[in-house]
């Protein structure tokens, strides 16, 4: 009894100088229908991606600021430092944990920076750009929301991960970064994502114009634990993206960087919206999607996210012939490539959404040879090395999500769940649903993410025939006035 009361005081304390919650490797196990690649162990799955986390680790990760307890992610291109760099950082070292002996001590490094660069809109949300370490006070000083939302996220990893009896109250810090987000990074009147928080009702041409890249919503599934209206924009994400497949790339599945006239009439942007002539095709920024939407299925079994991957995926290997080596960084919305060339950019996200179809298999590792090859530390830059180590770590079978159990107090799951009990499960020929006060509804999908039966669940006891299911494994997704949970149920 007493080393059981010891191992989980060590726990509660945090994990400071004792430990993590989720060591790497982990190795989840995700939700659907899904492959790794399988042309190597994994083993050597986990061992190439630790590999590569020390590499880029050495290049990339910086404290020369003059202030030793400060890190950043060095992102080049004439400025020290982007929000989304930082971001990313704070992820990576998170999920390192347990590989990484120092992980935590570069995470609070990485946090202390966050801190001491604020927007001057919002003190909570992380000045987009540093072109130095101390730089001047400026009207540019304001946020970009994909950086924010990942710190927010990697935040609440570390709550999980560490607890937050130590130095840094992670989950305390995380509600009051989300709080923001939703207040200044979220438009309220579309539930769309903001470029920023600089974007306002005064200048609509911003205000109604979002970035798909920036739908990052396995992390918006995360924080609906927080406040709900989390799932509007969840539901705002998947409802454009599938716009923009049906009307403007129905062909190729290709989603724009930018999105405009949320309010009215959704359409690509136009050339030179916000960045580049290519701001309304698919470039440098939406070619993170597959990874963004990707990660939603694997961990979520949204079957939203593998429909929209799947159209993407099924183009991209029809218009190469199945050679990746013919994949272009960069495409207009009807697939006229940009380039000749490609690197990890472009590459690691396909692999990931190549994980979402099992018929995918040599597609996959294809893809993934392809991205051990590419974009070496010394010739690549900082954002395809990094979108690449990050895409590594799902490949690998490493990537996780915190949960509400961790998030949330006792009392604050039993009033946001109502205690959502499931059983018998196994079945063979009834479930039963256990609610409490809760109107919603269900649907259930086999394992190939097909739509097998659906329906509303009145408050109570809600009693499901699955008789005539196949043996097999099948997933229910329960929307409540809350969340949505997706729980696994096996028919026997």
């Amino acid at each position: 009894m007493k080393k059981r009361i010891v191992i989980i005081l060590l726990v509660l304390n945090s994990g400071l100088l004792f430990g993590q919650t989720y060591p790497f490797p982990n190795h989840t196990i995700y939700l659907g229908n899904y492959i790794k690649p399988s042309n190597y162990t994994q083993t050597q799955l986990d061992t190439q991606t630790q590999l590569f986390y020390d590499d880029w680790k050495l290049v990339y990760l910086k404290n020369d600021c003059g202030n030793t307890n400060e890190y950043y992610v060095f992102s080049g291109d004439g400025a020290k430092n982007v929000s989304e760099a930082q971001g990313y950082g704070m992820l990576i070292t998170a999920y390192f944990a347990g590989y990484d002996s120092n992980a935590q001590t570069f995470f609070d490094g990485l946090y202390r920076f966050y801190k001491s660069h604020p927007s001057n809109i919002n003190s909570n949300l992380m000045d987009w750009q540093q072109i130095s370490c101390n730089d001047s006070s400026s009207s540019d000083d304001d946020a970009a929301s994909d950086g924010d939302i990942d710190i927010a996220f990697a935040l609440l990893l570390a709550h999980s991960q560490w607890g937050s009896n130590g130095t840094v109250n992670y989950l305390s810090e995380a509600q009051a970064l989300v709080n923001a987000i939703m207040q200044d990074e979220i438009n309220q009147t579309t539930w769309t994502v903001k470029l920023g928080d600089w974007s306002n009702a005064s200048d609509p041409n911003y205000f109604y114009g979002t970035r798909p890249s920036d739908f990052i919503t396995d992390h918006f599934e995360v924080f609906s634990c927080l406040n709900n209206n989390w799932n509007n924009v969840r539901d705002t994400c998947y409802s454009l993206v599938e716009n923009m497949q049906l009307n403007y790339s129905s062909t190729t599945g290709l989603i724009p960087d930018f999105i405009i006239n949320v309010n009215t009439n959704p359409s690509p942007a136009t050339a030179n919206y916000l960045e580049d002539i290519t701001d309304g095709f698919y470039s440098y920024n939406a070619c993170r999607v597959p990874w963004r939407l990707g990660t939603d299925y694997l961990i979520n079994g949204e079957v939203r996210a593998q429909t929209a991957i799947n159209k993407i995926n099924s183009w991209l290997i029809s218009t190469t012939g199945g050679n990746v080596g013919s994949i272009s960084n960069g495409y207009q919305l009807n697939g006229t490539a940009q380039f000749n060339w490609n690197d990890a950019t472009f590459i690691g996200p396909f692999a990931v959404g190549a994980m979402l179809e099992t018929t995918n298999q040599t597609w996959l590792n294809n893809l993934y040879d392809e991205l051990l090859l590419n974009n070496d530390l010394v010739n690549g830059d900082y954002y395809s090395n990094t979108i690449k180590l990050l895409s590594m770590i799902v490949i690998s079978g490493n990537y996780w999500t915190p949960d509400c159990n961790t998030i949330l107090s006792v009392n604050d799951i039993n009033t946001r769940n109502k205690n959502i009990i499931i059983y018998p499960n196994p079945a063979e020929n009834n479930i039963t649903i256990l609610l409490e006060n809760k109107i919603v509804n269900y649907k259930i999908t086999d394992s190939n993410g097909k739509i097998v039966q659906n329906g509303n669940l009145s408050q109570n006891s809600n009693i499901i025939d699955i008789t005539s299911f196949d043996v097999g494994i099948y997933f229910i997704s329960i929307r409540t006035n809350d969340r949505i949970f997706t729980r696994k149920i096996i028919k026997r």
